[in-house]
């Protein structure tokens, strides 16, 4: 139950248009397997180091104790409340066309314009640094009474699916390259367009999961 419930927090929390869109660029450079393999290290990197960082702290906060229980689920009321907002936000939020006369100037456009094992490597760090639902995968783990061996395979899940939109892109072009190119190439245009909203929708659903949760919880103290 436990892993199940962190899993799909997981789930929600790999929708990411943006490190969809970067594998998609990447695939198409002059070295795409070593350059989206650097990627996926540094994404699983920054997954790792922030989901144990999260982990470590909430563990020495005591949120894992029974005593603990309400402050626990006011959490989880919290982290819901909160992703619930930034769903919202971000839904509402109109973007403003890119001019092509500027060019992208942010750090992440950056590294992706050169492309390279090391640019790549800081791109995944970069661009899987933790969210609010990334945060709240963790917490199910961090604030559970579990054993030594189901914290780690939870949280082992919830870092292999938060880089799922590495993995998966580089596993499916070792085995069909031409295809998967083309295909992450066509999808790219419509990411572009519908990417904020489906970001948006997917901070909202893991915010009225852990929202209801927590609310659940506080109120049958």
């Amino acid at each position: 139950m436990l892993v199940a419930q962190a899993a799909g927090l997981a789930v929600l929390a790999a929708i990411s248009p943006t490190a969809l869109l970067v594998a998609a660029v990447y695939l198409g450079t002059a070295r795409p397997r070593q350059t989206l393999l650097f990627y996926l290290i540094g994404a699983l990197v920054m997954s790792t180091v922030m989901g144990a960082v999260v982990l470590v702290l909430l563990r020495a906060g005591g949120f894992s104790l029974s005593h603990h229980r309400t402050p626990r689920y006011e959490l989880r009321l919290i982290l819901g409340i909160l992703l619930l907002a930034g769903g919202v936000v971000l839904a509402r939020r109109k973007r403003k066309p890119p001019d092509p006369d500027k060019p992208q100037t942010g750090l992440t456009a950056r590294l992706v314009a050169n492309p390279a094992p090391y640019t790549a490597f800081l791109a995944g760090i970069l661009i899987f640094a933790p969210g609010l639902t990334f945060i709240a995968a963790i917490q199910v783990v961090a604030t559970a009474q579990a054993s030594l061996d189901v914290t780690v395979t939870a949280l082992a899940v919830i870092i292999v699916i938060n880089a799922s939109l590495v993995w998966l892109p580089l596993l499916a072009y070792l085995a069909a390259p031409g295809p998967t190119t083309r295909l992450l190439v066509a999808f790219n245009a419509w990411l572009r367009r519908n990417g904020r909203l489906i970001l948006a929708a997917a901070m909202i659903a893991a915010g009225l999961i852990v929202a209801i949760n927590g609310l659940i919880g506080v109120l049958s103290k």
